[in-house]
């Protein structure tokens, strides 16, 4: 015998879903807080609001973008933010360190820099004498 637990649904006066959007609307809740509270899923919650909110025509989607995504924009615009300068710190470096190898070239007449044309060393094998 089959013994599945039924899912009761809950039913909500229309006062509350018209207080539930008020405070949405508000910014006194989000979204979460009040499917939270109310102990319902959120999808819920932006269903009253599309079918509560006042002057919204049906095209409107109403978007709410939670505290935490928020919170990753601003850490990752501190990111990029981070990174460029450390790029222009590497970038002043390069651009130094050329200026050294131009300087030692034109000072003591060495090509520092090798061309690709040019003979790759033998490295450190043993030459016989």
């Amino acid at each position: 015998m089959n013994h599945r637990k039924l899912n009761k649904r809950r039913e909500f006066s229309e006062q509350i879903r018209r207080k539930a959007v008020k405070e949405f609307r508000s910014g006194t809740y989000t979204a979460k807080e009040l499917a939270d509270l109310y102990h319902c899923s959120e999808q819920t919650i932006y269903n009253w609001i599309y079918k509560y909110s006042p002057g919204d025509s049906p095209q409107v989607n109403v978007v709410e973008m939670s505290e935490s995504t928020d919170q990753k924009v601003k850490d990752l615009h501190d990111k990029i933010a981070q990174l460029e300068r450390a790029l222009g710190k590497k970038q002043i470096k390069v651009d130094f360190l050329e200026k050294m190898i131009d300087l030692a070239e034109d000072e003591y007449n060495l090509d520092v820099k090798k061309s690709s044309s040019s003979k790759r060393s033998s490295g450190s094998r043993r030459t016989d004498k």
